[in-house]
């Protein structure tokens, strides 16, 4: 992660956008996060974790979306001698499928070794090698962690000529004649001398190979054989492998507190900035619009209405000129008798806006958490630990946000909205999560998540967001409810037809555009983070993302509310929440264009996982854009029917 504290001094978006171009990048760690220094012929661990799929040079496309233990039977990879332990791993680490154990790889610091034998050979069955060629054929990496640093692969990026590491190395490829596994390691360990008796760590490069020559006498001799034959698995006979690596130190002159720099790298940073811009070119011109509308057009009628009333024109019904203009150019006046009137289902509203809430301060604490260097990438899943931990602690400001907008409605069912407001939302992401869940356990991945986390979860939900939640909603309850500025006429008025444009589903798809317009690029670097395995930390540019589509999101709601008061339609707040929300739509249709264009998984259970945790993460963002729309629009109301004088 690359700490750019001095962006955040701008107060303005030019500034920040300089500031994040000019500022130095630097790798930042908590107190606590403190460096291993080792001495000469110290032992060094190597730890594994779980195989996942990958990319390739050749071939761009994502073939699996389930990952497999580095100890799955059909691997047959080398043991311990005393057998492999579990590593300590957060909830976000266990969520997002680590699984690290020990290895028998053995490391002494600055003490090269050209050729070890790992073990004695393994024979793979023709079960074993069917499934291991397929694995090779999905482009799946191997992962090991060096002193916590991913060991990757050496890759140069076309664009920049840059050369920077991926984490993660190749179980195999695919040659000519089919299938080569690859058996032997050479592993390249960059390590910088503080002072002859202290090294640290600072990166992990591992060069697979594939040699089926590879052999271990009765008398220990060792032999790493050569590249000219590759270790294949044949599938209709058994076939035995030997695993070996090679250990190669490098003294460099990078430092600890850099070290991930070298992993941390940007694939072409000219789309983040010509996202950036355009996001902001599309924020300016709608608050140009909304500017011009409260600053003139509704200062005019605000102004028009007022001295109307001093004149005692009694009634708005067309008799007159004045009445006409002000009928046909104005006509949100003439709803401020029902323009607060309750909506339908307020119940189902206020409890979707209280959790939209709950999501809005998650998401944006947490990126502030990473952009100010708290989630360092030395601590695996710290980002799932943290939303976790906020969506947790911030159930408190769910419960209130509900319970004060039901009892601004006049709801009266306050028991069922306490109930619903932790549980619902929660509830049916569980329950799509468990199922999808069962999924992977029927696959044996690694990537299914233990019965005993789950249950740590639910306990979470219980014993802490429910009674934040409850809290909450019990302070909610005890407020005054938000006096509207007009009274509520008795008699609802009748609702004369829409404009085509105004109608829900067109305007659902006109504004739910713009707010996906400014998050789309760093949406698609943020899924290839999530199904490729791979590290995200532009943090910078997320963060000014998610400004932009908050004043994307308010900014588009405010006028579409705002037309559609002036057609007389005052059932404004339903469509607002929804048509704020349908960006969400966009975001699932942009993962099924993902799922085209970048995935080729062929089994039903991928594809199932694919579109369930998809359509999950839609779902939550249409709250919390629904939310966003309301409440930006609920302001706008107040704002208006609060200026203009009514008998």
């Amino acid at each position: 992660m690359r700490l750019r504290l001095s962006g955040l001094s701008g107060p303005f978006l030019p500034s920040l956008v300089l500031l994040l171009n000019l500022a130095p990048s630097s790798a930042f760690y908590l107190p606590g996060v403190a460096p291993t220094t080792y001495a000469p012929g110290d032992k060094v661990p190597l730890n594994v974790n779980h195989v996942t799929p990958g990319l390739t040079n050749s071939d761009t496309r994502l073939h699996a979306v389930l990952s497999y233990g580095y100890y799955h039977p059909a691997f047959h990879f080398c043991t311990p001698p005393a057998g492999a332990t579990s590593k300590s791993e957060s909830l976000g680490s266990i969520l997002f499928g680590d699984r690290i154990l020990t290895s028998a790889f053995e490391l002494l610091m600055g003490q090269n070794e050209t050729c070890k034998v790992l073990c004695e050979a393994k024979k793979f069955d023709m079960k074993s090698a069917k499934f291991v060629n397929k694995r090779i054929a999905q482009n799946f990496n191997v992962n090991l962690l060096v002193d916590g640093l991913p060991a990757g692969q050496l890759i140069q990026d076309t664009a920049t000529k840059t050369e920077f590491y991926s984490p993660g190395f190749s179980l195999g490829r695919v040659g000519k004649a089919g299938p080569e596994l690859n058996n032997h390691y050479d592993i390249v360990i960059d390590y910088h001398e503080v002072n002859p008796t202290q090294m640290r760590v600072v990166a992990a490069m591992v060069v697979p190979r594939s040699r089926a020559d590879s052999t271990m006498n009765a008398e220990g001799d060792q032999r790493c054989g050569s590249d000219s034959t590759p270790a294949m698995l044949a599938e209709n006979m058994d076939t035995e492998v030997t695993w070996t690596y090679g250990v190669y130190w490098r003294p460099s002159k990078v430092t600890w507190a850099t070290r991930w720099d070298n992993y941390l790298h940007v694939l072409d940073p000219r789309i983040h900035w010509f996202s950036l811009i355009n996001s902001a070119v599309i924020v300016v011109f709608l608050t140009g619009m909304v500017g011009t509308i409260l600053l003139r057009t509704l200062r005019k009628d605000i102004a028009r209405y007022n001295r109307l009333d001093q004149v005692n024109l009694d009634d708005l019904t067309g008799t007159s000129a004045i009445d006409d203009g002000v009928q046909e150019d104005s006509g949100w006046k003439l709803v401020h008798g029902d323009v607060f009137r309750t909506p339908s289902h307020p119940l189902l509203l206020s409890v979707l806006l209280g959790s939209g809430s709950q999501l809005f301060m998650m998401v944006g604490t947490t990126i502030i958490f990473a952009l100010l260097g708290f989630l360092s990438p030395s601590n695996r899943g710290s980002i799932g630990t943290i939303v976790l931990l906020l969506f947790t602690v911030f159930g408190f400001i769910g419960g209130y946000v509900s319970a004060r907008v039901y009892k601004t409605f006049g709801g009266e069912k306050w028991k069922q909205n306490i109930i619903l407001t932790p549980t619902l939302i929660p509830s049916v992401v569980f329950a799509i999560f468990f199922l999808l869940n069962l999924f992977i356990w029927a696959k044996q991945s690694s990537g299914a998540v233990p019965l005993t986390t789950m249950i740590v979860i639910v306990g979470i939900w219980f014993l802490i967001t429910v009674p934040l939640s409850v809290l909450g909603s019990w302070i909610g309850f005890k407020q005054t409810p938000v006096q509207p500025p007009v009274r509520t006429n008795q008699i609802p008025r009748q609702i004369p037809p829409s404009p085509n444009y105004l109608r829900p589903i067109p305007s659902m798809l006109l504004v739910g555009i713009l707010p996906f317009g400014a998050i789309f690029v760093e949406l698609y670097f943020i899924m290839s983070s999530i199904w490729f395995s791979k590290v995200y930390y532009m943090f910078g540019f997320l963060f000014l993302c998610y400004g932009l589509m908050i004043s994307t999101c308010a900014a588009v709601t405010i006028l579409m509310v705002y037309f559609l008061l002036c057609s007389e339609n005052y059932h404004w707040q339903w469509r607002a929440f929804f048509t704020a929300g349908a960006s969400a739509g966009y975001v699932f249709l942009n993962a099924l264009l993902y799922w085209v264009t970048k995935v080729s998984l062929g089994g039903l259970v991928g594809n199932l996982l694919y579109l369930g945790y998809s359509a999950v993460i839609s779902a939550l963002f249409f709250v919390l854009t629904g939310t966003i729309g309301f409440f930006a629009s609920w302001a706008f109301v107040h704002k208006i029917y609060g200026s203009i004088k009514i008998d």
